[in-house]
């Protein structure tokens, strides 16, 4: 039992846009044969590590940046009741509201109330990775509510029918041909002579969303950081969007996750040098913004903030999991993963892709709803040496692999893989059948043919083979050349 804010509870696992319905080996199969979006995914992510790599490298300090937040996160989560305790009554002393979601069903029900309370049925959204996290677009629409994007790439998703692919860029795996077609055929009173120009595009984008940030009454955002000592949340952002959403509507809805609340404003400013390098490759965000309850003829009148569980108690439990929490989704892990760069975000089923999708997913929904996400690396360790928060992502993978071996072996019925390693315990147990297998061994020589190399081995053992060649076994077996060298009671002959 976990207790959470004074209370027991049950740790409620994560629900919502959090599970892939394919496998992620399947579904790396099916990206790794889409040219296009490799060419799309290793240019754009190759333009982010240019760009992240030249502003770090004018931060003499930056590790000790790194130490900063990673040691600032995990003092907050070890005292997280007591700071959203405090955010509550800070944010609430100022005219706000806050309301608490276990998960994401309750969490879409709590946003679709406050919604529906204002007679709007138009909402525009600030660009929210946690709203994407518990599907409240889809929520909204299906109680008759319809939410705009406004960040370019999250517009771009959305008129393209499309998912997401990456944290900070959702639409990375678009080209600007494939976004002008987007536009011509779902933006309403688009010039049809529209190029594939980026000022263009984004000139069209802005056209179209004015009309929305002119009429709604209703913004929805969530938050990069939430300021406990003055009940404030924070926006970063880089487009304008964000602003125009968090000042101009009547109400305001901002859905964050509990793990997002830092103590103080000197905290924040830790943050606030490490997340654009990392994310946007910029020295600071061109729109900070930052605000605490309601402010009379100033911005919303009615201001709420939904915080969110949705699996974040369940993971502060885990000791060896738990940092996966301190991360503030920067990006920067995505960027320098070869997975990721090769399979797009779209191959991790989950809203939240990449190395940290691979490990906060899992943790979220519980391992076995996302067995296949930690096996999605190759334990390069790139993705630590790039976290601002220094998440040890490889560490967590293992942590998460062995989760999941242990959940296997209670099974019933045995896997393919279970039953190949408890046969090669019992043979590597006893010398003498150790011996027998490398004599037998030999005969799969036949199998590598001139080449050398196995390529092809039936079931289950296929599932080895399928990804990579097996080298032949020696014609000489170790004991036996140890025999023959050193001879039978080991001196040399």
């Amino acid at each position: 039992m976990t207790t959470f804010l004074g209370m027991p509870v049950h740790a409620p696992r994560g629900v919502g846009a959090l599970r892939a319905d394919v496998p992620f080996p399947a579904a790396a199969r099916s990206a790794l044969a889409n040219t296009q979006l490799r060419r799309n995914l290793g240019h754009a992510t190759a333009t982010i590590r240019a760009k992240r790599a030249a502003v770090v490298a004018e931060v003499p300090d930056w590790e000790e940046l790194r130490l900063a937040g990673e040691a600032i996160k995990r003092a907050t989560m070890a005292r997280l009741d007591e700071h959203l305790e405090r955010f509550e009554r800070e944010f609430t002393a100022r005219g706000g509201q806050v309301h608490w979601a276990r998960d994401a069903n309750e969490a879409n029900e709590i946003v679709t109330r406050l919604v529906q309370a204002t007679g709007e049925t138009e909402v525009v959204k600030v660009k929210s990775m946690v709203t994407q996290e518990i599907g409240l677009n889809e929520a909204l629409e299906a109680a008759g509510i319809t939410a705009y994007e406004t960040d370019l790439a999250e517009l771009i998703v959305q008129l393209g029918h499309d998912r997401p692919s990456h944290i900070l860029v959702p639409a990375i795996h678009r080209n600007r041909a494939e976004i002008r077609e987007i536009f011509l055929r779902e933006m309403v009173g688009v010039d049809p002579s529209l190029t594939d120009d980026p000022r263009q595009l984004a000139m069209a984008a802005r056209t179209y969303l004015r009309r929305k940030f002119l009429t709604a009454k209703v913004g929805i955002s969530g938050a990069n950081f939430a300021v406990a000592e003055s009940g404030s949340l924070v926006v970063v952002e880089s487009e304008g969007n964000g602003r125009m959403c968090l000042t101009l509507p009547e109400t305001l809805i901002s859905v964050v996750g509990i793990e997002k609340v830092v103590p103080t404003w000197a905290d924040l400013v830790v943050f606030l040098q490490l997340l654009p390098r990392s994310s946007t490759g910029e020295r600071m965000n061109p729109y900070t913004s930052t605000w605490s309850g309601v402010h009379h003829g100033d911005g919303p009148q009615t201001v709420h903030v939904v915080l969110l569980d949705n699996g974040r108690t369940a993971t502060l439990s885990d000791a060896s999991g738990r940092d996966v929490l301190n991360c503030i989704k920067c990006s920067a892990c995505m960027n320098v993963c070869p997975v990721y760069e090769r399979t797009g975000g779209h191959a991790y089923g989950s809203v939240y892709p990449g190395p940290i999708g691979a490990v906060l997913s899992p943790q979220l929904t519980g391992v076995e709803d996302n067995a296949s996400l930690p096996y999605a690396s190759s334990l390069c360790g790139a993705c630590f040496d790039a976290c601002p928060v220094r998440i040890d992502i490889p560490a967590m993978l293992v942590h998460l692999r062995a989760q999941h071996v242990d959940a296997q072996r209670e099974r019933r019925v045995r896997t393919p893989e279970a039953v190949a390693m408890a046969a090669a315990s019992w043979v590597m147990s006893d010398p003498v059948r150790f011996a027998r297998a490398e004599k037998a061994s030999r005969a799969g020589r036949v199998l590598g043919g001139r080449r050398g190399r196995i390529r092809t081995l039936p079931p289950p053992l296929s599932g080895w083979t399928a990804s990579r060649d097996m080298p032949v076994p020696p014609k000489e077996t170790f004991r036996e050349w140890w025999s023959r060298t050193r001879g039978a009671d080991g001196s040399t002959p």
